[in-house]
């Protein structure tokens, strides 16, 4: 028996870049924990982080490379050499048929940097093209323009360290204590230890983050840039700005404050729909606090104004001068893992390695011959969404997508859905087959995922991690930098006969080795830095240049930019309003966000059936007054539209949103939600600047709809071959939920509905899947409506259930399941009419960590327990924290609640 080994990597979820300790066998990982020495999480992991062990089901991953030679064909098992060479093939004859635009790459936040790299170097010096973008286009490229513009690179000057010193932390745009709770909770200790630390909290939506919040702003959505304007008119009428910073270090200012005369305090409080007390109160604290630090996410990025969003609020810290001090400065918090590392390999179509411009001449020239290539390709790259508008309109012939998965996260996927059909040859790189762009793939490339490969990843505070492999992929999988790798020396061997490889790499660290020295003199220097290095003294923060004892925890501390004057630049940009807007037709704004255990687009969190019992299926969320002007119920079905396609999902109450608004959790795609999920309703127009699409605000409509077939199935057991087989079989229904259910058993769950009874045919195509057609089965069924109920024993427990009819109550079955238990009285109650069953009130996950549910919580608070007691005898909110602030309103509504039923 193998002895239990620890290796320490990171995590592979969040920009947080928290350190991780995997306890493996050398073939197994099992567990977890965070480390206490990495400086990003001081041993803190989130419940996303901590359950990384349990994540990635084997049954889900793509372990062998998979081949299709015609569109109408199944894809079948390959080897690698046969399916690299018909890639290069292919795309050696596309580029010589039609030049080398007619292929692009599509890559992710999520890889390694040296995957990043070796990907930029087969786009631009092998291929000649710049189409090579990232899915960071659609989280981080509005920052990057902030940055660039205001500070002269894109590089966030701030510290984590900074959120414990800081006098006043505004946070726009992020639910922080879901998207980044590690952060979250080193802020909360920090509140708790200095109550005088203001916090502001800018959200049109009151989330778990709001339960900090002194002060929380509900703007309208999109009015972000209207509320800074409007904040910096306040600064300058009360002189709360830092003259002597403005002349000494800034420019530009004279235009910005004739712009911002006329963002009064009236006029933004009507715009934002805030009150102007608040606005002044929130002009007060900044503006008389010794230090102001600013954090930010997809509120402010996503969107068509998200470069003016983000640049008015860095003209916030200029004016104040609260910038490259401790506790201050404007803190762009990075969504992916490697979001930062993309930006820093240059693997973004406008982008070069080390912060140069892929339409800088120079530039190109720079990286040209340290490549050793005549020239880099000027013709500009395409962006995401460009991008694939272009595959779309068939002028890119061959398309490679490498760990993301465009089919569930671009807007507009009605017209993404139709590029990936037309484009003649589509190359998914990818761990996990289950995803939604797996489909698509002419050949499905296996790639290893996290705990299985070896780089280094940046993180939101420019700390550079090395990430350690701690056992072998499965199957076939490889590296995705040695797949990249290995495509190029076969292209290249087509395109360049004879001449030295590129790709001449046998470990990632070579490939680090070499991109690191183009960093050298940018102002991103990590020459000094190199795998040696993290391993002796730990992840790096950059600039760290050749001879440095130490990275950089703060930039411009010495008033000097990285502008061509080496002074910041304010932006003066007009406010203009989103530009989908309200009408009779489409008269709410849905807005899209995070749920607290889920991640992304589920590929991973997906297979991991703890991940789905806090929030168990898509729900729509409404304002009260929205459901009662609709006549709608809670979880009643409904559709939910906007001018590019429309869903069917049950909506639910929430009075956390205003009147008007609409929230739905950005995670769920047509793998979990028919209806090519979230994003066939959401917006592809894009910032003008830095092309990231409009994914937090359209237009959309609720109705109410009849389905009053309904379906409900459990089942135990092989639980992604059965999700794999029944998934297609309820394309022909109006209304289909998948989910995980069950922690110690895990289970697919299956809600359905349908305005008649579908084909009997049907059903039993399905029972035979679920295996409830034969065997130690209780039934009932009723062929001729398609109704009836079906279960699954074995040595007194339930294996699998399916309800089918209408009217049906499943929870007292699920609950039966659930115990791990039988009911005596169970065969007389299944022969009972619809509805006669006994009912069991639905229950979730409060505490993932823990595994508490709010029953349980529930049933300690009225027994008198407070938080602290409840932790003591629960164990509740004593892991990763996400759960308190949740618990504290249970604690707040449930003791009101006990006084006056007293």
């Amino acid at each position: 028996m193998s002895s239990t080994q620890t290796t320490a990597s990171t995590c592979c979820y969040c920009g947080v870049g928290c350190g991780v300790l995997i306890e493996h066998d050398g073939e197994r990982i099992l567990g977890v924990r965070g480390d206490p020495e990495h400086p990003a999480n001081l041993g803190r992991l989130c419940s996303k982080g901590a359950n990384l062990h349990l994540s990635g089901d084997l049954a889900a991953r793509a372990r062998y490379p998979e081949l299709r030679l015609g569109k109408q064909l199944a894809r079948s098992r390959s080897d690698w050499d046969s399916a690299l060479d018909h890639a290069a093939a292919v795309f050696a004859e596309s580029i010589r048929e039609h030049g080398p635009d007619s292929v692009a790459f599509y890559v992710s936040g999520q890889l390694l940097s040296e995957d990043y790299y070796a990907f930029n170097k087969l786009a631009r010096a092998l291929i000649g093209s710049n189409n090579i973008d990232s899915n960071s286009r659609l989280c981080m490229s509005s920052a990057v323009v902030g940055y660039k513009r205001s500070l002269g690179a894109d590089a966030p000057p701030c510290s984590y360290e900074d959120l414990e010193l800081s006098d006043c932390v505004m946070i726009a745009g992020s639910n922080m204590a879901y998207a980044h709770p590690v952060l979250f909770r080193r802020l909360e200790a920090a509140k708790a230890q200095r109550p005088e630390m203001k916090v502001i909290v800018i959200d049109p939506r009151r989330t778990d983050t709001c339960e900090l919040a002194d002060l929380h702003l509900a703007i309208q959505p999109g009015t972000d840039v209207a509320l800074f304007h409007g904040i910096l008119h306040l600064l300058l009428w009360e002189g709360w700005v830092d003259r002597a910073f403005i002349e000494a270090h800034t420019q530009g200012f004279d235009e910005l404050k004739a712009l911002v005369r006329d963002y009064g305090p009236l006029a933004v409080a009507e715009i934002c729909g805030i009150r102007v007390e608040d606005l002044q109160r929130c002009a007060e604290w900044i503006g008389r606090a010794p230090s102001f630090l600013s954090l930010w996410c997809m509120g402010l990025n996503q969107s068509t104004a998200g470069s003016a969003k983000n640049s008015a609020l860095i003209n916030l810290h200029l004016a104040t001068g609260q910038i490259g001090r401790p506790g201050a400065g404007p803190f762009s918090l990075t969504g992916q893992p490697n979001a930062m590392g993309g930006r820093e390999t240059g693997s973004l179509a406008n982008l070069l390695p080390g912060h140069r411009e892929a339409a800088n001449p120079e530039h190109r020239a720079e990286v040209a011959r340290y490549w050793g290539v005549d020239d880099l390709p000027a013709t500009p790259g395409l962006t995401a969404v460009e991008l694939f508008d272009a595959v779309r309109a068939g002028r890119i012939k061959a398309l490679w997508i490498a760990c993301t998965n465009p089919a569930q996260s671009l807007p507009n996927q009605q017209q993404v859905r139709q590029a990936l059909e037309a484009c003649p040859f589509v190359v998914v790189q990818e761990a996990f087959a289950s995803s939604e762009t797996c489909r698509y793939a002419d050949l499905l490339l296996p790639a290893s995922s996290w705990g299985e490969k070896e780089g280094t990843v940046t993180n939101s505070e420019r700390r550079i991690s090395h990430v350690r492999r701690a056992i072998a992929a499965p199957g076939e999988a490889r590296a995705d930098w040695a797949i990249a790798c290995d495509f190029g020396r076969r292209l290249e061997r087509r395109l360049r006969p004879g001449q030295p490889s590129l790709f001449a790499f046998d470990q990632p660290q070579a490939v680090f080795d070499e991109y690191r020295q183009l960093t050298r003199g940018r102002d991103l220097d990590i020459s000094g830095i190199d795998y040696a290095l993290l391993d002796r003294d730990g992840p790096q923060q950059w600039p760290r240049p050749a001879g440095a004892q130490r990275g950089t925890p703060r930039l411009y501390s010495d008033g000097r930019f990285a502008t061509a004057s080496g002074r910041a630049q304010f932006i003066a940009e007009t406010y203009r309003a989103p530009q989908e807007r309200r009408e009779a037709r489409y008269p709410l704004i849905l807005n899209t966000g995070r749920l607290r255990d889920q991640w992304h687009g589920m590929t991973r969190t997906g297979t991991l059936a703890q991940a789905f019992g806090h929030v168990e299926e898509a729900r729509l969320g409404l304002h009260p007054a929205d459901m009662r002007r609709r006549h709608l119920n809670d979880g009643q079905l409904v559709r939910l539209a906007s001018r590019r396609g429309s869903l069917v999902l049950p909506v639910q109450s929430d009075d956390n949103l205003l009147p008007g608004q609409a929230f739905l959790p950005m995670h769920w795609g047509e793998r979990f939600l028919k209806g090519l999920g979230v994003n066939a309703l959401t917006l592809p127009t894009v910032d003008p600047l830095s092309r990231q699409p409009e994914l937090k605000h359209a237009a959309v409509e609720v109705s109410a709809v009849e389905l009053p077939w309904q379906f409900f199935a459990l089942v135990e057991d092989q639980v992604q071959a059965r999700f794999a087989a029944l998934r297609p079989l309820f394309e022909a229904l109006d209304y289909a939920s998948f989910s995980l259910v069950g922690r110690e058993r895990p289970a697919l769950q299956i809600r359905a509905a349908h305005a008649s009874p579908p084909d009997p045919a049907w059903l039993q195509r399905i029972d035979a899947v679920l295996e409830l057609n034969d065997g130690p089965v209780l039934a009932y069924d009723d062929p001729r409506r398609a109704q009836g109920k079906r279960v699954r024993l074995e040595e007194g427990r339930i294996l699998g259930l399916r309800l089918a009819g209408t009217d049906i109550a499943y929870d007292w079955l699920k609950a039966l399941w659930l115990s791990g238990e039988s009911d005596a009285d169970l065969r007389r109650k299944l022969l009972a009419p619809a509805g006669a069953q006994s009912s069991t009130t639905t229950d979730k996950t409060l505490c993932s960590c823990m595994n508490v549910s709010l029953s349980r919580i529930r049933g300690a608070i009225a027994k008198g327990l407070d938080l602290d007691g409840l932790k003591r005898e629960l164990g509740c909110g004593t892991q990763c924290g996400s759960c308190v602030p949740e618990i504290k309103r249970l604690l707040a509504s449930e003791s009101g609640a006990i006084a006056v039923n007293a």
